[in-house]
């Protein structure tokens, strides 16, 4: 089910974009996007507060908290059904592409009457856009590649979306009588960075019951198919979910295969075959006599071919299954592995949680150590000044050692400029313990100055990660145009680690750039960039990029002990 509190952040961001394609105040628009990322992060269930408890929220005033009591109270906000009237449907739909942008997708709607994507993609073509103000080449040329963001994206969903739905259902199967194994299997196992739909395995004598309560379940928006071998369903988030039954002597051989990948799954069968066995959902069986060999564990299956245990974030056939043979698997980084946090942020600048409350949530994770990295002074939005962060590190000082006797590391989030320099001068950069570096604009630079721009970056002595180093966000943004091969021999030469951000909409690197880094000799952190003490909890989709890459603890700085990572951070600078 979704959470109240994403209801009206949805509601909320909504409204704020509304008012921005209809020319209201851009104050009140971005009010409005602040409140509406508060609500979201919200710990608590925000249908149960009243105005003035929703008031205690940072960035919710008196305005939007009558208008969220309204919408638990009537299912409508009449201001925000009102400015929906004023907006064209067509226009509402051409927002969701990305690179576009409410103030254009207006324009184009009431000069030229377009009112769908295809309408625009047309008009692109055509060369219709060219007299109107602010559109150029440049612009068609994002325009069409946002719509063709949109169209790869399709029916695939962000990970964290399926991963709550999955776990959901997982755990209202597992309560049913008769169930000795439940858990997911498919992409979302393996940790792909978007998920088509959800595979459900179950492991019971009878199918039945399980059939019936998938349908039954309260998220459950619509049956597709209701069998005994198979039932689909799609939620009330539009997730499709395939559920199959199993009986429990076939549970491993069941997860091997549903697990996949599709390629990997043919090379764990043709190696079945050259063994003179038969492998399948039901087990593994001798081609002559038909006996099954093995079937109720994954190890048993892969030990009988002559394999480890394969991680499923590695089954994807990019020599796992040769390096198997070889007794060279990695033993792949664990969420278990990670000792801190090094990208995170408070509401100094856009997080929505005070420094006190983000240090104790990471100090319940058992970190031994952590980092606050608020943003610099060149991200003018956030309002940052040396006076506070200065005041801040105090603060951090006085906290450090005091829950669970966590360290605290305190630094800051640079930003990238178009030649590559950063927010602080060096004197002043010396004075924190860490200091990650991001690109947050100037996105279209070409490819040569944006490879120039992230290396000098690299090469500042004071500079110890790149965060979210290709800027892309998933299904809305592709990623710089740079050489990326070149950056990471930079990172590997000056000893900057390259961030895996595990926000969902990030997933930054993912893993295929991972493995090119790895492959020059790069360091990298799991970090969350977490905005509010729910996102502390996105580090387990960071580690399944990094797994994906296949690296180990030894590749991860922030698995290291702080003695280590300290030397790491140092960046061949003398010790003070």
């Amino acid at each position: 089910m979704v959470r109240p509190n994403e209801e009206v952040e949805a509601l909320l961001q909504e409204y704020a974009d509304l008012i921005a394609i209809t020319g209201g105040d851009a104050f009140k628009a971005r009010a409005y996007e602040k409140a509406a990322r508060a609500i979201g992060g919200h710990p608590a269930d925000v249908s149960r507060l009243d105005v003035a408890g929703l008031r205690e929220i940072p960035g919710v005033g008196r305005s939007i908290a009558e208008k969220v009591v309204e919408y638990f109270r009537t299912g409508r906000v009449t201001v925000v059904e009102e400015t929906r009237a004023r907006i064209p449907a067509g226009v509402r739909q051409l927002i969701t592409i990305p690179t576009l942008g409410p103030r254009k997708a207006m324009a184009v709607y009431e000069d030229l009457h377009i009112s769908s994507v295809d309408e625009l993609a047309d008009a692109i073509k055509a060369e219709k856009l060219r007299g109107l103000k602010g559109f150029g080449e440049k612009t068609e040329a994002n325009i069409l590649h946002g719509i063709a963001l949109m169209q790869q994206a399709g029916g695939r969903i962000p990970l964290s979306t399926a991963m709550e739905s999955a776990e959901e259902i997982v755990a209202e199967l597992s309560r049913i009588t008769g169930c000795e194994d439940c858990a997911y299997a498919g992409s979302l196992r393996r940790m792909r960075e978007t998920i088509g739909d959800i595979d459900i395995l179950v492991a019971a004598g009878r199918s039945a019951p399980f059939m019936d309560a998938l349908t039954e379940l309260a998220s459950t928006a619509e049956v597709i198919a209701h069998g005994e071998k198979k039932t689909s369903i799609r939620t009330v988030k539009g997730v499709q979910v395939d559920l199959r039954v199993v009986r429990p002597d076939s549970w491993g051989a069941g997860m091997q295969y549903f697990t996949g990948s599709k390629a990997h799954n043919i090379r764990t069968r043709t190696i079945a075959v050259h063994l003179g066995l038969k492998l399948s959902e039901y087990g593994l069986f001798e081609t002559e006599g038909g006996e099954r060999v093995a079937s109720r564990s994954e190890d048993e299956v892969y030990s009988r071919l002559g394999l480890p245990w394969i991680p499923p974030t590695l089954r994807e056939d990019r020599g796992e299954i040769e390096a198997g043979l070889r007794g060279e698997l990695p033993e792949v980084v664990t969420e278990s592995d990670i000792r801190g946090d090094l990208h995170t942020h408070t509401d100094l600048t856009d997080g929505l949680a005070p420094l006190e409350e983000m240090v104790a949530a990471a100090a319940e994770r058992g970190y031994a150590y952590y980092a606050v990295t608020d943003h610099a002074p060149n991200l003018y939005m956030q309002r940052m000044t040396d006076e506070k962060i200065l005041a801040q590190r105090e603060l951090v000082r006085s906290l450090d050692g005091k829950h669970h006797r966590m360290r605290l590391l305190h630094g800051t989030e640079l930003n990238i400029d178009p030649d590559g320099a950063v927010d602080w001068p060096d004197e002043f950069l010396q004075g924190f313990d860490i200091c990650v570096a991001s690109v947050h604009s100037h996105f279209n630079v070409d490819r040569r100055a944006m490879t120039r721009r992230i290396v000098r970056a690299c090469e500042n002595p004071h500079i110890n990660v790149i965060g979210h180093p290709t800027t892309r966000l998933i299904g809305k943004r592709p990623g710089v145009e740079a050489d990326l091969d070149e950056v990471f021999a930079a990172c590997a030469r000056t000893g900057t680690a390259l961030e895996i951000n595990a926000q969902p909409d990030r997933l930054d690197l993912g893993d295929e750039d991972i493995l090119r880094a790895r492959s020059h000799g790069a360091k990298f952190a799991v970090s969350t960039d977490a905005h509010s003490l729910l996102h502390l909890a996105y580090l387990r989709y960071g580690i399944g990029m990094a797994q994906r890459g296949w690296l180990t603890p030894e590749d991860v700085i922030n698995t290291w002990p702080l003695g280590r990572l300290r030397r790491f951070l140092r960046k061949g600078k003398r010790p003070e």
